[in-house]
Parts: structure tokens; sequence; C-alpha cells
């Protein structure tokens, strides 16, 4: 029930993936059992009954209704490598894995903010040409992850887009996670990164603040 992919991250010589849906989890598994490296394979619990969006007070539309939930039962691979770009955007940039995937392009369709979200499938290695590329174009550039703030994968994210797209950046970068401490009495959904956090950072992102 943790988030513990920026531990991994940390160890010399393993890879890290953490898959946004069905077709890329096969596809992902196969490449990570035919890899030389030893991957730390981590599936969010809840994309198991459908693309969660992070909204708690509507019911999850089944992987059967959705397209990646399509796999086919041959073989196919999907590269370790190789982030997706879910969300063709010009505004901002999102950097996302897993169940985040998923609210962060609720949070851009409901925001009406033009974001480019990507989905990094592999945490480590990351595929840092897309990322920059990604970061350069919008200027702009959004993270969110379910992990508490401190310490997590988001913040080996913003220190590696800060490197390489100083010059192009318009407006901090911003950061949307799990909170560090959890409050007392706060329902289980008040700890997990909704659309309208998302949302808020995408519009201070674009308004530079």
């Amino acid at each position: 029930s943790q988030s513990p992919e920026a531990f991994f991250t940390h160890v010399c010589g393993l890879r890290t993936v953490m898959p946004s849906n069905p077709y890329d989890a096969k596809g992902l598994l196969i490449a990570s059992i035919e890899n030389d490296d030893p991957v730390i394979f981590l599936e969010p619990k809840r994309l198991y009954n459908g693309p969660f969006d992070g909204h708690h007070d509507r019911p999850v539309v089944p992987w059967s209704g959705h397209a990646l939930g399509n796999v086919p039962t041959g073989y196919y691979k999907v590269d370790l490598d190789k982030a997706n770009i879910v969300r063709p955007g010009n505004d901002v940039t999102v950097l996302a894995y897993g169940t985040m995937v998923w609210v962060s392009e609720a949070a851009a369709r409901e925001s009406g903010v033009d974001a480019e979200v990507i989905d990094l499938r592999s945490i480590w290695p990351l595929d840092l040409e897309t990322i920059v590329n990604s970061v350069k174009k919008t200027g702009r550039c959004v993270i969110v992850h379910e992990a508490t703030r401190t310490s997590g994968f988001g913040a080996e994210l913003a220190a590696l887009v800060q490197e390489h797209c100083f010059y192009q950046l318009e407006a901090p970068i911003e950061r949307v996670t799990g909170w560090d401490t959890p409050y007392p009495h706060a329902q289980e959904w008040a700890y997990f990164p909704g659309p309208d956090r998302v949302g808020a950072a995408l519009k201070r992102a674009l308004e530079g603040k």
C-alpha cells in the first residue's frame, strides 16, 4: 500500500518500471523478463479495475470498455526505456506514471489546459530525450506522483528538467504528490493527488507563479 519506487531507483543496477494500462503491462513485463538487468516491476493496485481518473465519487470504467484493455494474446514487447506521449499539448508538460497518468489526463481535460501528458513507463532508466524535447517545446513542467513529496522521485525529475531545460523554462517546476504526513481523521482519498490539485498546478505553471 506504499509507493516505494524512489527507493529502487537509488539502487545501482536495478531497472524500475511502472505501467499505466494492461497493454503496456504485458509488453513491459515481457521486455523485463528478457532483459539482462534485474527489473523491479511495480503495478498500481488502483488500476486493476480500470483507468482510475481520481474521481472517487464516480464508478470506474472497466478495462473491457477501454482500447488499452485489449491485450493481444501473442508475443509483443514495449521498450523499457521509451516513454509514451499519451496526450499531445503545447502549453505545459506533465510527467507522470502509473495511476497518475489517468489523473493528469483528467486534470488537463477538466481544466482546459493544453497539457502534454507523458507516461514515463520506465522510471529508471528514463527516456530523457522525450522529456527534454517536450519541456523545451512547452517551457513549463508539472510532475505528478502518488508517493510522498519529500525525497520522492519527482525531485529527481525536477532536477533533470532544470539541468537540461533551464533556459527554456518560463515558470517554476511544479510537483503534485502525496502528502508527507497524514492528518488525523482524513478520508483515504484525501492523501491521493486528484485532478483538482493537478489542475491547479497546471494553471499556476501557466501563470508563472
